[in-house]
């Protein structure tokens, strides 16, 4: 097997009969002497004057004895042990098939519906329905990310192997390009068929998803959960509990708190959510009025320190659309998501500042260690009363939120449900508004354009993280107090993203066989 790494043109990383044959000149074999050729990595390098595309190339030769790739194998598992998996995220899926690969039978408890009921309800929502709080862009079979755009960029090396979580994705539907992109992506209009994919392997191999199937409580005594109580009355049993909720289930933290099970407060960030013509980012970004057929929507990467307070880009989605994100009525919530070909004529990205413990020092005498959680509900709850109702936005020129004009109308905009022109300066924290006003300022100076008229700002982006953390032994990953309760990945505040929340719920998979066996 050959390396080879070539800087290239768009046009010529476009077309792998032009790649392919550079690659076999670059390697000095002969095309006869070479069985394969597969993209290994692949980014695009705009700093210059000429845009350029790095690849690195393998190249399986004849003479190669090819090592064995590894195999996947989920067999049955009907009569082995259970584990019970409360919510049916990246976390819990990936939970769910690696207790099957090591001998036990998962059962999933999801308060929404399958992938495809949950079109519905959210196809509703961005026609500025009523929200079903237990159906929506967070509840539901997929979990948060199903459809709100499918990234699995990760940082997150330490903790387990990330390169699992994309061969797997691969082998149930997702494209191969996820294996080699720099910044892969699945997409919201292909992530659901992959998503059904995993289920069936699941209930293929024995285990066990049951939707509409809300948690209210746990059934606890010595140290240990017996089981898992349901909103119809009904326990489900298992030999550990995995909690896999996500970071919006407040009921599901409100149930721990009230049978003072330990929580922890910790930081997170929320703020706005800035829309842009994707021309004016492609034009920032590579310097051309038209980026052309063969490269992708561009994105862009901005953080600052405002008073030492972090002010960064969060979930920026290129070609993609905002979504009305709320989990309760009465609140405003907005994410955004990118469908597999970004080709919407929008990007827009959340702009999000840090708020510590003692911004909501206020509600912690009323609300103790959920104080964060109801600073975060509050501020939804202005944007829902900034918006006037439903899923209407609040929104505001960016150019207007910086010098503290209310804004008499708003640009073109993807967001379905609508948008209330206003002043946000006027219902957010005061800490929120002056680091975002600063942050925003900053990133006009970093990314040319960037401050466009067209610009504008809809509220509010709160959901990037979990208030509150629920807290496990290192040694054990379990819970201090109770020794088969697992809480996994963002709803319990160790991971952040698809693929981190996926190889956690590897992780805890691997402690609990450990344990039980």
């Amino acid at each position: 097997m050959l390396s080879v790494q070539l800087i290239l043109s768009p046009e010529e990383a476009y077309k792998s009969s032009i790649y392919n044959r550079m690659a076999i000149q670059r390697s000095g074999v002969s095309e006869d002497e070479v069985k394969e050729i597969r993209i290994v990595k692949r980014s695009i390098d705009a700093r210059g004057k000429t845009i350029k595309v790095n690849l690195t190339l393998e190249l399986d030769l004849m003479s190669d004895i090819v090592p064995e790739k590894e195999v996947y194998t989920w067999s049955d598992v009907t009569n082995k042990r259970a584990v019970v998996i409360v919510g049916s995220g990246p976390s819990g899926l990936f939970a769910a098939l690696r207790l099957i690969e090591l001998g036990f039978r998962p059962i999933i408890l999801e308060r929404g519906k399958d992938v495809s009921s949950r079109k519905i309800d959210i196809a509703s929502l961005n026609r500025n329905q009523p929200i079903d709080v237990d159906s929506n862009y967070c509840y539901g079979e997929g979990g948060a990310g199903a459809f709100s755009d499918g990234k699995l960029f990760t940082r997150s090396k330490k903790r387990g192997n990330s390169r699992r979580i994309l061969e797997i994705f691969n082998i149930h539907g997702a494209n191969e390009n996820i294996l080699f992109e720099s910044h892969p992506h699945i997409g919201t209009d292909k992530l659901p068929k992959v998503i059904e994919a995993m289920r069936n392997t699941i209930i293929g191999a024995g285990g066990e998803i049951h939707f509409n199937s809300k948690v209210v409580d746990l059934d606890l005594s010595n140290g240990i959960v017996k089981s898992v109580v349901l909103e119809n009355g009904d326990k489900v049993e298992g030999e550990a509990v995995i909690l896999a909720t996500g970071h919006s289930a407040r009921d599901i933290y409100e149930m721990l708190d009230r049978n003072k099970i330990l929580l922890e407060a910790k930081s997170f960030a929320m703020g706005l959510r800035v829309e842009h013509p994707q021309r004016i980012i492609d034009y920032a970004q590579y310097n051309l009025p038209d980026r052309g057929p063969y490269l992708p929507a561009a994105s862009y990467t901005l953080t600052t320190q405002v008073g030492g307070r972090g002010v960064y880009s969060f979930c920026m989605c290129p070609g993609g659309f905002i979504v009305p994100a709320s989990t309760e009525a009465g609140e405003c919530v907005v994410n955004g998501m990118s469908p597999s070909g970004r080709n919407s004529k929008f990007a827009n990205s959340g702009i999000v500042t840090e708020v510590r413990e003692s911004d909501y020092q206020h509600l912690v005498e009323k609300h103790g260690v959920l104080a964060g959680m109801e600073f975060q509900r509050q501020f939804e709850q202005a944007a829902f009363a900034a918006g006037g109702g439903d899923q209407i936005a609040p929104s505001q020129r960016l150019n207007d939120f910086l010098s503290g004009k209310t804004s008499q109308s708003v640009a073109a905009t993807s967001y379905h449900p609508g948008v209330a022109p206003g002043n946000m300066n006027e219902w957010m924290p005061s800490f929120m508004s002056s680091a975002l006003r600063e942050g925003l300022a900053h990133f006009g100076k970093k990314m040319k354009g960037f401050l466009s008229s067209e610009a504008q700002l809809l509220g509010v982006e709160s959901r990037t993280s979990s208030p509150l953390r629920i807290p496990r032994i290192n040694e054990t990953l379990a819970h201090p107090q109770y020794s088969n309760l697992y809480p996994c990945a963002e709803g319990a505040g160790y991971a952040g993203g698809i693929v981190s929340s996926a190889v956690d719920g590897e992780r805890i998979a691997d402690m609990i066989a450990s344990h039980l066996r």
